[in-house]
């Protein structure tokens, strides 16, 4: 479906979308987000309690009702662990409890691989978004000088990363034959939303839509930090990218089970 849309011309999209998008088309088929920065105070995300209300209200507007919220580990930036993230989920839980939204809130983690990495995770267990699957991310700008290594440790300790954003590499937008390497190592993929509708740049669009066609990606997360992330979601359910990822069999689906 994805890529006989995109092959027609603008007036045909445009056409076919108002045909297609129903009215109050909203994210409901998906169920569950599995990337945010909603915990407080802690990352680049959410600042205080009342900013993480309003995101969480804006994703249940959306049709969500699951989320599993993901804070940085970053060594330098936000020095994170089980018990500070944990802590703070506690604390979003009540507030939305007592706010009564209708929305299950869990926490994992997007982990930094790094030269720290590993001793983190001999260290201690590491935060999942399912089962074993463990959300990472790595520099936008070059490769991880040991990220096969790191990789093929995280499977021998039993753990299946889930790569985030991967469209957003810049070193990768050229070299679909690593994208499949990367998948055949065992990675799952996991696609920003927002980087079908053009938000991080035009390369990052064209690459998301050729993981996508690939049908190279298992999870769409939001990867909400803010209010402007909340209202360019919203608006893109009437938009054609709604199409693409409605027209994907993404897992988010199963998260809410």
């Amino acid at each position: 479906m994805f890529s006989r849309f995109f092959s027609r011309s603008k007036s045909e999209r445009e056409q076919q979308r108002n045909d297609l998008i129903p009215p109050g088309a909203n994210w409901a088929f998906l169920g569950a987000d599995m990337h945010s920065h909603f915990i407080p105070g802690i990352d680049d995300g959410a600042k205080t309690m009342d900013e993480s209300l309003a995101l969480i209200r804006a994703m249940v507007a959306m049709g969500y009702r699951t989320i599993i919220t993901t804070p940085h580990i970053m060594v330098d930036y936000y020095p994170n662990n089980p018990e500070i993230i944990l802590s703070g989920l506690e604390k979003v839980q009540e507030a939305v409890k007592n706010e009564g939204l209708p929305v299950t809130i869990k926490a994992a983690a997007e982990y930094y691989i790094d030269e720290t990495f590993i001793k983190r995770m001999q260290s201690e267990p590491l935060l999942t978004i399912t089962g074993n699957e463990v959300l990472v991310e790595f520099s936008m700008i070059y490769e991880p000088p040991l990220l096969s290594d790191i990789l093929f440790q995280m499977q021998s300790a039993d753990y299946k990363p889930i790569l985030a954003h991967p469209e957003r590499y810049n070193f990768l937008h050229n070299d679909m034959e690593r994208y499949a390497e990367l998948k055949d190592r065992g990675c799952k993929f996991q696609m920003n939303m927002l980087s079908l509708t053009g938000y991080y740049g035009r390369n990052v669009k064209i690459t998301a839509e050729k993981l996508l066609h690939k049908g190279m990606y298992d999870y769409c997360g939001s990867d909400m930090h803010h209010e402007k992330h909340a209202a360019a979601l919203a608006a893109m359910a009437s938009t054609e990218a709604y199409l693409a990822v409605s027209g994907h069999p993404f897992l988010n689906s199963k998260l809410c089970l």
